[in-house]
């Protein structure tokens, strides 16, 4: 069974669960909607990466934001082929995000009529190189027009491409997709939806949230639902703060001194290491990032992308809120999410300088930090 889960190019983009992916398929709207998600992180800090598959009206499928092609993704997609038809488009919606760039060339690969769509804004570091030079199929590869009806799916999508926001070594872009039929919009990374408890692809394994769940080097949780969550909940934290307010690292010298105490001292536990502290307050952090599962904007664009350009990113979402959307899917997190346009907009209120954020100012300390060494660095515009 490991022999269906291996992905052997997992080392230009080399994030845990490195060369083992494993894939969960959900029905997110009857015979016509699938989220198919694998994990991704660094020090069992791992969250959901997920593509979405659309079916077409007159036939065939539509897969927004590829996946690590494995045997078993690839099985579990062709089951839907033989019923609904051949992948006929393949849409990459982010010029930004590599964790998304990396598959689309090896998953087209494996699909070979499928017609390759990519956001406009495309970019590669340290050498900004043709996507052909990346493995993108030549003669099958276009760039999305600013126009959506000018696409050869437009009878039953509509797309609004954010335009591109300057980011020194780079730029961010993201397109909104959204299908009629379904009243369903597809965003890759701009909003999402945190669930209280681990989706099910971080449950395949628990190791990494019992890892997190510890408190101490010497602490070795039991596997229990709700050792799984607190895993899970600390995991968020880390992925949104990096640091969150309510979490204490220990100097290398104490982390090391401490892990003499672990159960086990190998590489999968990193020779005992455990350099966290949490203090007691770190479940109201989450509580507030979460917020019941209201949508959000991650912490990290809030600071380091869009506050760089408000006026492009509020123009992009007056247009995205025209549809009329029922859910969201994104690429992260939550796989469904029941949302309105009035609540996607309510999203980006922190754009408004007059307007409170709802998250506290605390946890975003080592963020600020960050965006004030990288601009000081020019790295990153003002």
């Amino acid at each position: 069974m490991e022999q269906d889960w291996r992905w052997d190019f997992w080392y230009p983009l080399p994030l845990y669960p490195y060369n083992l992916r494993r894939t969960v398929r959900t029905e997110i709207v009857k015979d016509q909607i699938w989220a198919f998600d694998q994990l991704q992180g660094i020090f069992y800090v791992v969250v959901p990466i997920r593509m979405t598959v659309v079916k077409l009206e007159a036939g065939g499928l539509v897969v927004y934001a590829p996946i690590a092609p494995t045997a078993e993704c690839l099985k579990l997609l062709r089951e839907l082929t033989t019923v609904h038809g051949e992948v006929k488009y393949i849409i990459l919606p982010t010029a930004s995000g590599l964790e998304h760039k990396v598959y689309v060339a090896p998953f087209a690969r494996h699909f070979q009529q499928a017609q390759v769509y990519v956001s406009p804004s495309q970019w590669s570091y340290p050498l900004n190189l043709p996507l052909s030079w990346l493995g993108f199929p030549r003669d099958r590869t276009h760039i999305l027009p600013q126009d959506s009806s000018q696409t050869p799916f437009a009878s039953e999508f509509d797309y609004a491409i954010l335009e591109p926001i300057n980011l020194g070594l780079g730029t961010f872009e993201e397109v909104a997709f959204y299908h009629r039929r379904s009243q369903t919009l597809l965003v890759t990374d701009i909003v999402l939806s945190i669930p209280d408890s681990p989706p099910a692809i971080t449950q395949l394994d628990p190791y990494p949230l019992l890892f997190h769940a510890k408190e101490d080097a010497a602490h070795n949780p039991e596997d229990t639902p709700a050792n799984r969550i607190k895993g899970w909940q600390r995991i968020v934290l880390f992925t949104f703060y990096f640091k969150p307010h309510a979490l204490e690292t220990l100097s290398l010298g104490a982390a090391w001194q401490n892990s003499f105490g672990a159960k086990e001292r190998s590489p999968k536990t990193y020779f005992g290491l455990y350099p966290f502290q949490w203090q007691d307050h770190w479940r109201a952090s989450f509580e507030n990032l979460c917020r019941h599962g209201q949508l959000l904007v991650a912490p990290i664009l809030q600071t380091l992308i869009l506050k760089r350009s408000p006026q492009k990113v509020r123009y992009w979402v007056e247009k995205v809120s025209r549809w009329q959307f029922t859910r969201i899917v994104p690429c992260h997190f939550q796989a469904e999410i029941k949302a309105t346009p009035a609540e996607f907009k309510q999203a980006f209120v922190f754009l408004d300088d007059q307007v409170p954020n709802p998250l506290p100012d605390q946890d975003f300390q080592l963020l600020k930090a960050i965006e004030h060494n990288l601009i000081k660095l020019k790295i990153l515009p003002k």
